[in-house]
């Protein structure tokens, strides 16, 4: 096994790691596989309507900035085609061709050859690892050599940088009691306000105070959005 293969398993052992802290060792992986730049996205199964997406790269900081003043990330083909195929993507001038002003400003920012991967949960979390360069084409006997290890990388990355986002954010964002996550839970399983009253001893007033709390809590406009967004945030357990 490789050092930074080892280095990366080593990841999966420090749960408290930020995003940021983890994606350097990522950084040095891709250059180990021949690879001046990574970038790693990340789409939240929350809100529905616009999940939230975090997105790493060590771009230059020009690039960087223009792709999201040009709101690329919106009409990139790349992670067009991860949001529903896991295949591997080579970048191409077909791959762009109805993006050619994108195409054209990633060459002139000095990145030319890429290869990307996505990775799908059932939960509805989304992720999409880039590995790219400027200097050489990638080959297909460079691939056949080294694309188990590219898809390797892929596949620890979603679960390194999606467990330490999503504990970003819930550790943020969590802000239900006890018994607020209690009445939440009751509620999952169809229990109606009195039923939740009786079985836990409270009034029925109490069990709806409780539950408009949580709706406002999660920004959600009723009891059955709240239950959904608890499930996804992972507060219901």
């Amino acid at each position: 096994m490789n050092t930074w293969q080892e280095d990366l398993l080593n990841l999966l052992l420090i749960p408290a790691a930020s995003p940021e802290g983890i994606f350097i060792h990522f950084e040095n992986c891709a250059r180990s596989l021949g690879f001046d730049h990574v970038a790693y996205g990340f789409q939240a199964p929350y809100p529905v309507t616009r999940p939230k997406i975090t997105l790493l790269n060590n771009y230059p900081r020009p690039w960087q900035d223009r792709y999201v003043q040009a709101g690329y990330l919106y009409n990139d083909p790349t992670i067009a085609h991860g949001q529903h195929c896991q295949s591997p993507i080579l970048w191409s001038d077909e791959l762009f061709a109805n993006n050619p002003a994108l195409w054209a400003e990633v060459k002139e920012h000095g990145i030319r050859f890429g290869w990307a991967q996505s990775s799908l949960e059932r939960n509805g979390s989304k992720s999409l690892l880039t590995l790219c360069r400027g200097n050489e084409p990638l080959t297909p006997s460079e691939l056949e050599c080294k694309e188990a290890y590219m898809r390797w990388l892929v596949q620890v990355a979603h679960v390194c940088l999606s467990r330490a986002i999503t504990t970003q954010h819930t550790q943020i964002a969590n802000p239900l009691t006890a018994r607020e996550r209690e009445v939440l839970q009751w509620t999952a399983d169809g229990k109606s306000a009195q039923d939740i009253a009786d079985i836990l001893t409270l009034s029925k007033s109490a069990v709806d105070f409780h539950l408009k709390n949580v709706i406002v809590k999660l920004q959600t406009t009723n009891k059955t959005a709240a239950v959904a967004r608890a499930a996804l945030l992972g507060w219901l357990g």
